[in-house]
């Protein structure tokens, strides 16, 4: 493709993004295929010559569209927001177009230089102090697998340049909410710590944290001579948006010198309002956070924040040096190649840049009170009808809903939650997610795409009402 190519067939790829962000709305929200459907379609092997780049595009739409579940449409409820505003696909776009990488400061100083801006830039906006600096991972997966490796070798006082986890007389004990992320379970298991040494925590009645249990399970630890290592807390959980209580989890991890890890992945978003920067009480006596860019802020997927307090424990943990990456300039500069795992990075934060400059700061907080206060009337709507129930605190945009029919024997209770949930989904007319809370089924309704309004929502709960009547 030459690059006059490149320039017509670009347009074209520029209007069908922006003609399917225009009549999204009039798509079904789920993808409505079976299993296999395109496997099926597609030819066994790649074609020996060229094809009309025509033919492709018209594939895109006859193939591949009616298998996407359209996350940008205003009736998209599910999992959490996932959102990328038109000024961070331009972003990912130029980033992909100009194929540069971050392999070290000189292979590309501006990548360097522009991610360490912005996100010195997000780190005042979401109210943190200057002794955090931050990189931009893919995904929350990533960054808690990193804190977790740090915090491995701060306990074991870097033991991964001599015997590593195998050479250490103490098991590390990783502490974790019942209610955190799977990523977390992951990552502590990629990190070597071992099933059988990470430890759930009990919650309280809102489904955050108990403090005194943690406390009481790293007593239990020290008297069976393990060594307590790492807790990590979660602002806005996966089911319920429940909120650890950061401050007394922090000054119990301080008083036993463990490392402390906060997944604000989803919650995070929310402190660039003033007003839910309480729900981060005591992230200053943390180690790392992670916030997901990616999701409610809106820069296009991949944009996973880790902000550190003690870079210099990280490099120290992450860094390579070999002779064909070193510079004259390398005690002067950040080099993030020793900032996370992989060597080389992608000019990632050319989106975040292209989104904070076009869509500006206030439009960015307009847009989440906006999702926050459709959630709060949703809940409403939902704590005033007979049959429904509300079953976790709206702290954010999450809704955790059930309906219960008068009569309904409890044990029929699950099926008919996931039976209306799936019929909903089913119908494409809007999309939820179905998951289980205290061993029960419920449906989560995750208010916050870019394009969902109040009149979206209203239209939600007619439909929920409709689905259960029938």
């Amino acid at each position: 493709m030459t690059p006059e190519q490149f320039r017509q067939y670009g347009h074209q790829l520029i209007d069908l993004i922006a003609d399917y962000r225009q009549t999204v709305a009039e798509r079904p929200v789920m993808a409505q295929v079976q299993p296999g459907y395109l496997k099926a379609a597609l030819p066994d092997a790649a074609p020996l010559q060229g094809e009309p780049f025509e033919a492709i595009v018209q594939d895109v739409e006859r193939l591949l569209m009616p298998g996407l579940s359209h996350w940008q449409h205003p009736d998209f409820y599910g999992y959490f927001p996932s959102n990328g505003t038109l000024s961070s696909v331009l972003g990912d776009f130029l980033s992909t177009g100009l194929g540069v990488l971050g392999l070290s400061w000189q292979s590309s100083p501006a990548l360097s230089e522009l991610e360490e801006t912005t996100l010195d830039w997000l780190r005042q906006l979401l109210g943190l102090s200057s002794q955090w600096s931050g990189v931009i991972q893919d995904t929350a997966s990533t960054s808690t697998l990193v804190a977790l490796i740090c915090a491995r070798e701060r306990s074991t006082d870097y033991a991964l340049v001599r015997g590593g986890l195998q050479a250490q007389a103490k098991p590390l004990i990783v502490y974790v909410s019942a209610h955190a992320h799977s990523s977390v379970d992951k990552a502590a298991l990629l990190a070597g710590f071992g099933r059988d040494n990470i430890r759930l925590i009990a919650t309280d009645e809102q489904f955050a944290m108990r403090p005194e249990a943690l406390r009481e399970a790293i007593a239990q630890d020290l008297a069976a001579g393990n060594q307590p290592c790492a807790v990590v807390a979660t602002t806005g959980t996966t089911a319920t948006t429940a909120l650890d209580p950061l401050r007394p989890i922090g000054e119990i991890a301080q008083a036993h010198q463990l490392w402390l890890h906060v997944d604000s992945a989803m919650a995070g978003s929310a402190m660039i309002l003033p007003e839910c920067r309480w729900m981060w009480d005591g992230i200053e006596l943390a180690d790392s956070v992670v916030v997901n860019a990616h999701k409610w802020l809106g820069v296009a997927f991949d944009c996973s924040i880790y902000y550190v307090r003690d870079p210099q424990h990280l490099i120290r943990v992450m860094s390579t040096n070999p002779s064909y990456l070193q510079s004259a300039v390398d005690g002067e500069v950040k080099n993030l190649r020793d900032w996370g795992i992989p060597l080389g990075r992608r000019f990632r934060a050319l989106k975040l840049w292209f989104m904070l400059r076009c869509e500006g700061v206030e439009a960015l907080q307009q847009r989440l009170r906006r999702d926050l206060d459709n959630a709060r009337w949703l809940a409403e709507q939902v704590e005033a009808a007979e049959g429904w129930e509300l079953l976790a605190p709206v702290q954010l945009q999450t809704l955790c809903i059930r309906h219960r029919p008068q009569g309904l024997q409890e044990d029929a209770l699950d099926a008919h939650t996931r039976g209306w949930a799936e019929r909903l989904n089913a119908s494409g007319d809007a999309y939820v997610t179905p998951a289980t809370l205290q061993g029960r089924w419920m449906v989560r309704v995750s208010v916050g795409a870019l394009p969902t309004e109040r009149g979206d929502v209203e239209r939600l709960w007619a439909r929920l009402q409709a689905i259960v009547a029938r």
